[in-house]
């Protein structure tokens, strides 16, 4: 019998995988997202081609990853989408290295920025409290 594949779910833990906050992620899809509709989103069985695609292009991973999650498979598929840069020392043996690891790397900047948003937000949210209680 044929295992069915929870879109939701994989999409999921591929975010967790990135360390990325379903915030974030919200953040990343636009202005009609918030934390609440990811966390509905990742309750659905089947998603929408499109938000998949759009999903797809926020955490760089190939949208047939949340269609057709097996973990070998997703690897597989993951690991296929990098170029030389997922190869260190070409010149007589050739390691691969673990493309969640890779993936992870790319967007630590990422994370970084965000919580730089964050930390400016609620700075700025304290100044303007400041500035309403001395009116």
């Amino acid at each position: 019998m044929e295992q069915k594949i929870h879109q939701g779910r994989n999409v999921k833990r591929f975010r967790e995988m990135l360390g990325i906050k379903q915030e974030a992620l919200a953040f990343d899809l636009g202005e009609d997202w918030n934390q609440k509709k990811i966390s509905l989103l990742e309750q659905k069985e089947v998603i929408e081609d499109h938000l998949l695609k759009a999903i797809s292009n926020v955490l760089n991973i190939p949208v047939e990853a949340f269609q057709n999650f097996d973990e070998e498979q997703a690897i597989n598929i993951i690991s296929n989408t990098f170029n030389d840069e997922a190869f260190i020392g070409n010149s007589g043996g050739t390691y691969n290295v673990n493309p969640i690891v890779e993936i992870i790397k790319l967007h630590e900047e990422k994370i970084a920025l965000y919580e730089r948003m964050l930390k400016e937000k609620e700075e700025m949210m304290e100044r303007l409290e400041r500035l309403i209680n001395k009116v």
